[in-house]
């Protein structure tokens, strides 16, 4: 570990992507990593999507502004990893993630995560949603949003494996989630652009279906009428997740990056970022996490047990949504 900490911090910069520094307390987390190692970061394109992150992996490629490390949703980490683009590392606590939550070879690895979630301003909806049928009901009309384009964005694609999961589908079936979106849209509840706080704030999406940590770190503190819930009918779990670029021009700081997001320290870090960290078990176990943060997480049926779809599922359920979903936005 010293070997690395000298290499990192001869680099003495590192290279991140679409991490807005109010998204599960990655602001505070760059903060602490820069101060504890005196290791720039940029942060480039703040705001963006996995697809980007994949985009510009590629795109910049040689270049000294290149990605080190990406954070993406699960179908985007294995599209990378079929493309040859990561360098498998495997961080010192490895064996305490989880088997579903890794790739065998080290190429990817679950971060942190959470549960799809329904957030409402209470000033604007006056009876609360509780599950997906309930955002059928007609009063409801154009106030439901998700957060942009499920075929660009992870947390949009779990936004329809929730809803697939609350009418008939399975980790294996995602289609009924595109179906429920196609009838919310027919219904003239479903609102066709991209939910955000400001939205929210606006009234234009009073209701947004998006991560409950999201939720929680960016929509609450803008509005304080803000509730969030984890819909009964469709409780899906889901993790980002970390990979090393093979092409990182700073490969030493883009591991030793990894090694401090899978600390104790980073995992918390996370928790207090009202995140679930994929560590979260062996902190329980081991005495070790941020008991105020955890006592926040909204309560959630079975959390304790960890239901993630197959490399071969979510494969299978991408390729779904880049089918299907333009009959839902065309």
């Amino acid at each position: 570990m010293s070997a690395l900490v000298a290499a990192a911090e001869k680099e003495g910069h590192l290279n991140v992507i679409t991490l807005p520094s109010n998204w599960a307390n990655y602001g505070t987390i760059m903060k602490d990593f820069s101060a504890k190692y005196g290791i720039k970061i940029n942060d480039e394109n703040p705001e963006g999507s996995s697809q980007d992150e994949l985009n510009a992996i590629k795109q910049l490629k040689g270049q000294s502004t290149a990605p080190d490390v990406v954070d993406v949703g699960g179908s985007f980490a294995i599209t990378g990893d079929t493309d040859g683009d990561w360098a498998p590392y495997q961080v010192a606590t490895w064996s305490v993630i989880p088997g579903a939550a890794k790739a065998a070879n080290g190429a990817y690895y679950a971060d942190y995560g959470g549960y799809v979630a329904i957030g409402y301003d209470t000033t604007k909806v006056k009876t609360p949603p509780t599950t997906f049928k309930s955002l059928l009901n007609p009063i409801y009309k154009n106030q439901v949003a998700i957060d942009g384009n499920p075929t660009q964005t992870g947390s949009a694609f779990a936004a329809v494996y929730a809803a697939a999961l609350a009418n008939g589908g399975s980790l294996s079936n995602i289609a009924p989630g595109v179906t429920y979106f196609k009838n919310l849209k027919a219904a003239g509840n479903f609102v066709p652009v991209e939910g955000t706080p400001a939205t929210v704030q606006s009234g234009q999406t009073p209701i947004l279906i998006w991560w409950d940590y999201l939720l929680a770190s960016e929509v609450s503190p803008v509005d304080k009428n803000f509730k969030i819930v984890v819909p009964s009918d469709g409780e899906y779990a889901g993790y980002y997740y970390q990979a090393v670029s093979k092409y990182a021009a700073d490969p030493a700081a883009a591991r030793l990056w990894e090694e401090y997001l899978y600390s104790t320290t980073g995992q918390n870090l996370w928790l207090e970022g009202a995140a679930r960290p994929i560590e979260m078990q062996a902190l329980i176990s081991a005495g070790t996490i941020n008991k105020t943060a955890q006592a926040a997480l909204p309560t959630v049926a079975g959390s304790a047990v960890l239901h993630l779809p197959t490399e071969a599922e979510q494969t299978a359920a991408q390729n779904v949504v880049t089918q299907q979903w333009p009959s839902v936005s065309g």
